[in-house]
C-alpha cells in the first residue's frame, strides 16, 4: 500500500508519536522510512545581522565584525546540525531495531517550504506529521507547518493529533466520511486496507444538511416584495424543500452508505453505517468525540468541489483542526464498480439525455449516478424518461410533484396533528404515516412513537407553552424552559441560528411543541458546553424576542401601535424612534435597525437621530430597487441551494446574503446591487429539472 513514508521530526510528543505510527506502517507494508528535519541557520544569521548595531563599540570594526560573523555562523550552523542529527539518530536506531530501511534528510530554510520542496516529484507516497511542533503554544490545535503541508502536499498525509496517555486502551475503529465522490470512496478503500492490516473496524458516516434552506428562507421572507416573491417563486420553492428535499437528501446519502457497504463486502470487510443530519464537519467531529475512533479518513475534497481543486475542502479543514484523533487525508480516487458497469453497459435515449441537460453541472453527477444505479438494479439496458421518473420516486415521496404543484402544506400539517409520529431510531427520519414498519430511507424496522400527548405533558412541567409564528405562518409552541435554554446564548446571531435549527427539526419530526430536552441537543452542539438554565437571563416575551436582535445591555426605547418593541443598546431621539417604528415590523425593521446602528457604531455615535435613520432606510431602498430591476430584466435572482457533504460542506452562498448586506453608504449599495448572482446549484434545482418541466416564459430557469 505505502512503500515510502516521509516523517518530519522535531523531538516533540506529537513528532515521537508520528515516528511510532510510521514504524507500524513501515513494518506492515515493508516500506522505507525517510526522517526529515529542517533547521533555520539562515534565519539566525539574518537576525544576527539585523542586531549588529547593538554590539559594543569595540566590535564595530570591519575586521572584528567580520570575524564575529564567521564565529556566529559556524556555531549556529554546527549547533543546529548536531540537534538535527540527534533527532534523526533516534529514529534511525528504532528503524534498525525493527528491520526497516531508513534514510535521514536535513535541510536549512523555512520549514514547510523545504518539506514541500523535498516532497515534490519524490517517490514518497505518505507523509506522517505531528499536528503541533515542539514550540507549540498552549491553545494550539494544529501548527502552521503541519497545516501548510496538509493543504499543499499531493501525497497522502497522516496528521497525528492524538498522543495516548500511559495505559490508555487502544482505539479500534477507523471512521470514514462518505459523500458519493470518487475521493470519499477512495478514502473508504484506504480505510479498508488499513483495517485489514491492523485488525481495525470500519465505520462509514454520511451527513446531509436539511437546515440550510429553512435558515435562508426565514431570513428573506419578510423583505420580499410581492413582485420579488413571484420572481423568486417563494411558495413553490419553500414547499419543494419541506415536502421533498428533506427526504430526498436523506435517501441520497443513505444510498452512498449502501454503495460503500457493497464495496466493503466485496473486499471482505464488514462495516458499520451511520447517517446523520446537520453540518457535515460538526456532526463528524461530535460523533468522533463520542466514539473515540483510532483514525478519521477523508478525501481531500468533496462531491461539490471542482475537479481541478487542489486545496482542502472546508469540511476537511474544520475536521482536521478539531478532531480528537488522527486524521488521514487520502488522495486515492475510486469509482464504485456498479457505477462503472452502469456507464459502460447502459445507453440513454435522446429524450432522457436532453432531460438530464437541465440539471445544474454541480449536481449532475449525483443525479446521473442515482439513475444509473437504479437502471442496473432493475436490469434496464436503455434509460428512458420512465426510468428517470422511477429513480426520482426512490429519492422522494411519490406524491412529490402533485404536492408541489398543489401546495398541499395544510393537508400535511393536519395529517401530522391527527396522530402519533413514528421516528426511525437508526436515521431519525419521521415516517410519513403512523404505524410505519420499515424506514423508507435506511430500511430499519425499529421505530420510536412520539405522541402529542407526551409532548404536552412534558411542556406543562416546563412552565407551559407560548405560541410563536414561523416565517411561513406555521405555529410552533415553546415551553418556558426551552425558551430559557435558547436565551442562555448571549450572541444574537448565534441565538437566531439555533432557533431556526430547532424549529426546522420540529417540522421534520412533525411536532408543533418544543420542549427543553428537544432543543437541548442543538443548543449544546452550538455552544459546546452543557446547557444550564438554573440562573437564566431575563427572558423577553415571544414578540420581543423576535424583535431583539442585538447584544449588550439592551433597553426598551419605544413601541409601535401594535405594541411591538424597539429594543437597543443605543439612545434614540423621539423623531428617530418614531421613524424606524413606521418601517414594517419583522425582518425589514430588524435589518433597518441593524443597518442604522451599524452606521452609528462606525461613526462613534451614542445617540441616533432622525437623519441617520433616513440614511439607513434610503440604503435599503436602493438595494431592493436594484435587485428587483435586475430580476425583471431577466437576471438571475437569489435562490436556494444544497450541497452538503462530509468533505466539502456549503454554508449560505453569496446570493443568500444579498438581502442582508449592510453597505456603508448608498454608493456601496448601488455597486452591490448591480451584480446579481446566478441561481445557485443544488438538489433543489436537480429535482426541479427532473420533475417540473420548464415552460417558455418561466422566470426561474433550471
Amino acid at each position: 500500500m505505502y512503500k515510502s513514508i516521509y516523517v518530519p521530526v522535531d523531538n516533540s510528543d506529537h513528532s515521537n508519536r508520528a515516528i511510532a505510527c510510521s514504524l507500524e506502517l513501515g513494518k506492515a507494508f515493508s516500506a522505507k522510512l525517510v526522517g526529515c528535519h529542517v533547521y533555520a541557520a539562515k534565519l539566525h544569521d539574518y537576525r544576527f545581522r539585523q542586531m549588529e548595531y547593538t554590539l559594543p563599540e569595540e566590535y564595530i570594526d570591519e575586521v572584528e565584525l567580520e570575524r564575529q560573523r564567521k564565529i556566529h555562523d559556524s556555531l549556529i550552523t554546527m549547533g543546529l546540525k548536531l540537534i538535527s542529527d540527534s533527532y534523526l539518530d533516534g529514529m534511525s536506531k528504532q528503524c534498525t531495531e525493527s528491520g526497516i530501511a531508513f534514510e535521514p534528510r536535513m535541510m536549512d530554510g523555512k520549514h514547510h517550504i523545504e518539506i514541500l520542496k523535498d516532497l515534490a516529484g519524490s517517490e514518497h507516497d505518505l507523509v506522517v506529521i505531528g499536528a503541533v511542533r515542539i514550540g507549540r503554544a498552549r491553545d494550539s490545535v494544529i501548527g502552521s507547518v503541519c497545516e501548510r503541508v496538509a493543504r499543499q502536499s499531493s501525497k497522502d498525509v497522516w496528521v497525528v493529533k492524538h498522543v495516548p496517555e500511559p495505559g490508555e486502551a487502544e482505539r479500534d475503529t477507523i471512521l470514514v466520511g462518505v459523500d458519493g465522490s470518487p475521493q470519499s470512496f477512495g478514502a473508504l478503500m484506504t480505510a479498508i486496507d488499513l483495517a485489514r492490516t491492523f485488525n481495525k473496524k470500519v465505520e462509514t458516516i454520511a451527513v446531509y444538511d436539511p437546515y440550510l434552506h429553512y435558515s435562508v428562507f426565514n431570513g428573506i421572507v419578510n423583505v420580499l416584495t410581492e413582485q420579488a416573491a413571484k420572481v423568486f417563486r417563494f411558495e413553490e420553492q419553500n414547499q419543494l424543500h419541506e415536502e421533498i428535499i428533506d427526504t430526498g437528501l436523506a435517501q441520497i446519502y443513505q444510498s452512498h452508505l449502501e454503495v460503500a457497504e457493497r464495496m466493503a463486502n466485496e473486499a471482505g470487510v464488514e462495516i458499520k453505517k451511520t447517517l446523520l443530519d446537520g453540518k457535515p464537519f460538526q456532526k463528524i467531529i461530535d460523533h468522533a468525540r463520542k466514539t473515540n475512533p483510532f483514525l478519521i479518513v477523508l478525501g481531500r475534497i468533496g462531491v461539490h468541489s471542482p475537479k481541478e481543486e487542489t486545496a482542502l475542502g472546508s469540511n476537511v479543514e474544520n475536521i482536521l483542526r478539531s478532531a480528537n484523533c488522527d486524521v488521514l487525508l487520502s488522495t486515492r480516487l475510486e469509482v464504485p464498480t456498479i457505477d462503472v458497469r452502469a456507464e459502460e453497459t447502459i445507453r440513454w435515449t435522446p429524450e432522457a439525455e436532453a432531460r438530464m441537460k437541465n440539471v445544474p453541472e454541480q449536481v449532475k453527477g449525483i443525479a446521473r449516478t442515482g439513475v444509473l444505479r437504479l437502471a442496473l438494479e432493475k436490469g434496464h439496458s436503455v434509460i428512458t424518461n420512465a426510468v428517470i421518473d422511477e429513480a426520482m420516486d426512490r429519492f422522494m415521496p411519490k406524491s412529490a410533484s402533485a404536492a408541489t404543484k398543489a401546495l398541499a402544506e395544510a393537508v400535511a400539517l393536519e395529517r401530522a396533528k391527527s396522530g402519533p409520529v413514528s421516528m426511525c431510531k437508526s436515521c431519525g427520519v419521521a415516517a410519513t404515516q403512523s404505524g410505519a414498519v420499515k424506514c423508507t430511507v435506511c430500511g430499519s424496522t425499529d421505530f420510536e412513537v412520539i405522541s402529542q400527548d407526551m409532548i404536552e405533558k412534558i411542556a406543562a412541567a416546563e412552565g407551559g407553552l407560548e405560541e410563536e409564528t414561523t416565517y411561513d405562518g406555521r405555529k410552533l409552541r415553546w415551553s418556558e424552559d426551552a425558551r430559557k435554554g435558547l436565551w442562555t446564548m448571549k450572541n444574537a446571531y448565534q441565538r437566531r441560528r439555533v432557533k431556526a435549527r430547532v424549529e426546522k427539526r420540529a417540522r421534520m419530526m412533525k411536532l408543533d411543541a418544543i420542549t427543553l430536552d428537544f432543543a437541548r441537543q442543538v443548543i449544546e452542539e452550538e455552544t459546546g458546553t452543557p446547557l444550564d438554565i438554573k440562573t437564566p437571563a431575563v427572558i423577553p416575551t415571544a414578540a420581543e424576542a423576535a424583535e431583539a436582535k442585538i447584544t449588550g445591555e439592551a433597553k426598551l426605547i419605544a413601541r409601535d401601535d401594535k405594541k411591538n418593541p424597539l429594543i437597543s443598546t443605543f439612545d434614540y431621539s423621539a423623531e428617530a424612534a418614531q421613524r424606524i417604528l413606521r418601517v414594517p415590523a419583522g425582518f425589514m425593521r430588524n435589518k433597518t435597525q441593524e443597518r442604522v446602528e451599524g452606521i452609528a457604531k462606525e461613526r462613534g455615535l451614542a445617540t441616533i437621530e432622525l437623519a441617520l435613520v433616513e440614511e439607513g432606510i434610503e440604503i435599503g431602498k436602493q438595494i431592493m430597487a436594484q435587485v428587483i430591476a435586475a430580476a425583471g430584466a431577466g437576471a438571475a435572482v437569489p435562490a436556494t441551494g444544497h450541497g452538503p457533504s462530509p468533505s466539502a460542506g456549503h454554508g449560505p452562498s453569496h446570493e443568500h446574503k444579498v438581502a442582508e448586506a449592510q453597505p456603508k453608504n448608498i454608493a456601496d449599495a448601488q455597486n452591490k446591487a448591480q451584480v446579481v448572482p446566478a441561481v445557485s446549484s443544488g438538489y433543489l434545482n436537480e429535482v426541479s429539472s427532473l420533475n417540473v418541466p420548464h415552460k417558455p416564459g418561466d422566470d426561474t430557469k433550471h
